[in-house]
Order: structure tokens, then sequence, then C-alpha cells
């Protein structure tokens, strides 16, 4: 399982991302400070690297499995970058995680390792699982009473994407359709880590 067990905040100081990106609301006086800025140049290769680091933390893959969908995204007709950021994005955990179920990536992951989770009525407990347009996601029919869903029961859930749709009162979402890369992070710079890769 791709769990990262170190302190969360130093690894986004490192990768330049802000804790927000895993849900987290958490901040560090050293991380507001302005950041010493380096006389050395980065280098290409370390400029390509660093941004797979970053896209493999934000959404908790690890080497072998982010590889494997660079090369799934490179057989497929279309920019090679974009087509591997929307498979990120349409890995389960992270449409729960959009869908306000998880309030962190980590606990949407945790959700779906349990079993809370079902696909179209049928209960789905891996992570990695690719959603497709139509697909129905919801609660679980016998876990919906359980003390981790009652604030999302009770309120609304904030900074939906657009390609995705979610009732609060019966925890069920529905996949509008398949995110494009204009519903994904700006920040990501997905042609550093093709270059990357196609040495």
């Amino acid at each position: 399982m791709a769990r990262y067990r170190g302190p969360v905040l130093k690894r986004c100081r490192a990768l330049g991302i802000s804790s927000a990106e895993l849900g987290q609301n958490k901040t560090s006086v050293r991380f507001t400070k302005e950041a010493k800025v380096s006389r050395k140049k980065a280098s290409d290769y370390s400029m390509q690297l660093k941004e797979k680091q970053k896209v493999k933390f934000i959404y908790g893959v690890l080497e072998k499995q982010f590889r494997s969908y660079y090369e799934k995204a490179s057989r497929q007709r279309g920019v090679t970058g974009e087509n591997m950021l929307v498979m990120l994005e349409s890995r389960l955990d992270n449409v729960v995680f959009r869908m306000t179920i998880g309030k962190t990536r980590g606990q949407a992951r945790q959700l779906v390792n349990h079993g809370l989770i079902t696909v179209n009525g049928k209960r789905v407990n891996i992570p990695s699982y690719l959603v497709k347009k139509g697909d129905v996601i919801a609660v679980k029919e016998n876990k919906k009473d359980k003390k981790v869903f009652e604030d999302l029961k009770a309120g609304k859930s904030l900074g939906l994407p657009k390609w995705l749709e979610f009732d609060n009162e019966t925890l069920t979402g529905k996949v509008v359709e398949l995110p494009t890369r204009e519903d994904i992070d700006p920040s990501i710079a997905e042609h550093l880590i093709v270059e990357l890769y196609s040495k």
C-alpha cells in the first residue's frame, strides 16, 4: 500500500505544494516564511524528478504503479501527460476525496480499503479502481450511520468539481463525466514527467 508515514508538512515544503492538496488544514511557520533562494540553478533532470515526486505524493502512488499509469497513457490517443493525470484523477480513492466523503486523501483511501464505498451498488475495496462516466459512488447502505459521516450529512459539499455530483443526504454521488485537464491542478507540469520517462 502506497502510504507515506513521514512528516507531511516537511514533504510538502520540499516538493513546493500546499498541504491542502492532501486535504490537510495544517500550517507551518516555516512554510509561510520565504524560502531560501538557491544560487545553484536546478538541472532539467532535478526539475523533472521533483515534478514526478510531487504528483506521486499528491495521489499516494508508488513508483511501479505510477510507471504503469504512464505506460497506459502513452498507448492511448491524445496527449500522454494529460491522459496520465486523468487516470490518476479517476482513481476511486481520489473521487471519494473530491466528493468530500473523505476529509483527506488518506481517509478516503482508508474508507475504500475498509469496504465502506460502493460503485454501482457493488462494494469496491480497491483504491486504484478507475471510475467511468455514469458510475454511481455511494457509502454502503449499512454504514451510513457511522459517526464519520455525521458532519457530511449535516452540511453541504463545497468545492465539488464540475465533473462530479454528490447528495449529502443520501451520501450518493455520480461521475457526470471524466475529468479533463482543465479540472486538474494547473500547477502540475506533466510534460516534465513525460520528458523524464521518455529518455
